[in-house]
């Protein structure tokens, strides 16, 4: 639990010792809210974000660490965009890809928490892995998902959950279909693509931020039929993903 010396931003009167101690030895879920009190955008708070930053650095990108490379990049400080291109280029999620993908457009929408845009890029981007073909008709074949490399879907999978607070991905709607016994009658209302016997109308039935329900993105191939989905998760990705935190 956090306690009073932690109930806001840090300032000049604050131990900052003591406050980046506890946000380095802290739970996941208490370094989360440690890290959103830090949106104060003194010298202070940006300074215990760029040092936590730097001591993760060479372990897995968690939730927590996509949360404090968040508020360094929607900051309006110089210092921070400056650290950020300097340390973290391309973003705290490796960008992995057999193909050639450039997926640093996606990790700087979903660090803004653009999740449309990046909902929209992520189905361009999985055509791209498809081919040409797909990325001319601006949608997936099932059949197609079969071939998509498992760094690239994992790379897919663990920008969403690393911004998302761990809310989003292939993975978490993977976790919630099993949790339901493989039920897509049960899935659809659970992520809230549908109500009742109605489609969630896109764009503006669904959720685009944080209040949305757990596995509610991204939308994958805009409820094209259930195939492509059942590929998706099921693909080899999941049981060959790395051990990782987030």
């Amino acid at each position: 639990m956090i306690d009073s010396t932690t109930s806001s931003a840090p300032n000049a009167s604050m131990d900052i010792t003591g406050f980046g101690s506890q946000l380095r030895s802290a739970p996941e879920k208490t370094q989360l809210q440690l890290i959103q009190q830090l949106a104060d955008p003194s010298e202070a708070g940006l300074d215990i974000l760029m040092e936590f930053l730097i001591e993760r650095r060479s372990g897995p990108a968690t939730v927590a660490i996509g949360k404090a490379y968040q508020m360094l990049f929607q900051s309006d400080s110089p210092k921070a965009a400056e650290f950020l291109n300097t340390h973290f280029p391309t973003g705290v999620v490796p960008l992995r890809s057999e193909r050639g993908i450039d997926y640093l457009p996606l990790q700087k929408m979903l660090a803004a928490q653009d999740f449309q845009e990046a909902d929209r890029l992520t189905l361009q981007l999985m055509c791209e892995l498809a081919g040409a073909s797909a990325v001319q008709r601006k949608w997936l074949y099932f059949t197609e998902v079969d071939n998509f490399p498992i760094p690239d879907l994992q790379t897919l999978d663990h920008l969403w959950g690393v911004y998302s607070e761990g809310k989003f991905g292939f993975s978490v709607q993977r976790e919630i279909w099993l949790s339901l016994g493989k039920n897509w009658d049960k899935l659809w209302p659970k992520i809230n693509w549908k109500a009742g016997n109605n489609w969630t109308r896109y764009p503006q039935g669904f959720t685009w931020d944080l209040s949305a329900p757990k596995g509610h993105l991204p939308l994958t191939n805009q409820l094209r039929g259930v195939r492509v989905m059942a590929k998706l998760l099921t693909h080899p990705a999941w049981e060959a993903r790395p051990d990782r935190e987030g």
